[in-house]
Formats: C-alpha cells, sequence, structure tokens
C-alpha cells in the first residue's frame, strides 16, 4: 500500500539565486494555486499572492516572471527534518 504524503513542500527558485519554500496541504492545492494564478501571469511583473497554509498571518509575494524553477516535494509526516 502506497503512502500518503501529509503535505506538499514547494520549493521556488527565482531569479538572483533565491528561493523560498513554501507548503501545500495537498497537491490539488498547489495544482490549483498553480493554474488559476501562476499560469496565465507567467510574463508578468506584477507581483501576486503565494498561500502560505501552515503559518497564519503570513504570506509571500512574488513576480510570476522571476520564477525561474518550481519543485514539488511531497512530505511525509514520518520523514526526518535534515536541516
Amino acid at each position: 500500500m502506497p503512502k500518503t504524503p501529509n503535505e506538499f513542500s514547494v520549493h521556488l527558485l527565482l531569479e538572483g539565486g533565491h528561493r523560498e519554500e513554501v507548503r501545500f496541504a495537498t497537491i490539488q492545492e498547489f495544482q490549483q494555486w498553480y493554474g488559476n494564478e501562476l499560469v496565465p501571469k507567467n510574463d508578468s511583473k506584477d507581483f501576486i499572492n503565494v498561500p502560505i497554509k501552515t503559518v497564519q498571518g503570513e504570506y509571500i509575494v512574488v513576480r510570476p516572471a522571476s520564477i525561474l524553477a518550481i519543485r514539488v516535494e511531497p512530505v511525509f509526516a514520518s520523514s526526518v527534518d535534515r536541516y
């Protein structure tokens, strides 16, 4: 039986070498944000909100044109924190 991730860690690689990590509770939440917010504005220099589901009252804004790569990583409750 395959394991089910508890959440998904999304790593954004930004222009200038900056990196940000945000987490989504489900892959569907990430896909909805990606498809509805990021893709339609992919060349825009205007800021868009990136939801941070795990932290109340905190958010990140980013220019879609500055996102160079996105890595989506499943996180399991049994995962070892490697930091």
